[in-house]
């Protein structure tokens, strides 16, 4: 059985890894989007280089990664096991793909900042809660157009909204939920600096015209 979790946490994090961004602007496009805007291997930096007809299918891709990482450990039978002891694999499988996104093995280990790949995790493991952290995140965005703030503020409300609003009493996935919050800001570290000092760009629905290299 251990060995079956271990490859199963490898699996997730080679999921996780699959360079979406890095692969559609190469393949598709001659361009690495790491070279070009945020230099974020990201579906809004791609949206940004490439466009939303690159973007859209990019974002899709890296939610679904986190959510079928997630699912591997439901989907295999476990029979000596509590449902509590799967959950725990299931969050092993979401923190694997996550640093996977980040740290992807098929792209020179630099990815983007894995907010896709979280919301994937939060479908599998938080539906609900995903649906409320995903409002606020669009109601910041409209308001103020900044995907980094927007991130953020999702991430930090993430834990309440697990806690306050579903009810989710679990240890396990109130810790995961807590240091999803942590970590996103984390991630943005930048973003929060250029944020502070007003030098933050606000996401343009205009392309960005770059050189094919």
């Amino acid at each position: 059985m251990a060995i079956t979790i271990v490859i199963l946490v490898l699996l997730a994090y080679l999921i996780g890894a699959i360079p979406t961004s890095v692969w559609v602007g190469k393949i598709f496009y001659k361009i690495d989007v790491r070279e070009h805007g945020s230099g974020n291997a990201g579906a809004t930096n791609t949206i940004r280089v490439l466009g939303f007809k690159a973007g859209i299918p990019v974002m899709l891709f890296d939610v679904l990664k986190g959510w079928l990482a997630v699912q591997l450990a439901v989907w295999i039978p476990w029979p000596d096991l509590s449902a509590d002891s799967v959950t725990y694999i299931r969050i092993g499988c979401a923190m694997a793909a996550v640093v996977g996104h980040i740290f992807p093995v098929y792209a020179g280990f630099r990815g983007g900042k894995g907010v896709g790949t979280l919301a994937g995790v939060g479908l599998a493991l938080y539906p609900i809660a995903l649906l409320i952290v995903l409002a606020i995140f669009i109601l910041t965005f409209v308001i103020t157009r900044y995907v980094s703030l927007s991130s953020i503020l999702g991430a930090l409300s993430f834990p309440f909204v697990v806690y306050f609003v579903t009810h989710e009493r679990n240890i396990a996935l109130l810790a995961l939920a807590i240091l999803v919050a942590l970590f996103v800001p984390l991630t943005h570290r930048k973003n929060i600096k250029r944020l502070l000092h007003g030098e933050e760009n606000r996401f343009s629905f205009r392309r960005k015209k770059v050189k094919n290299r």
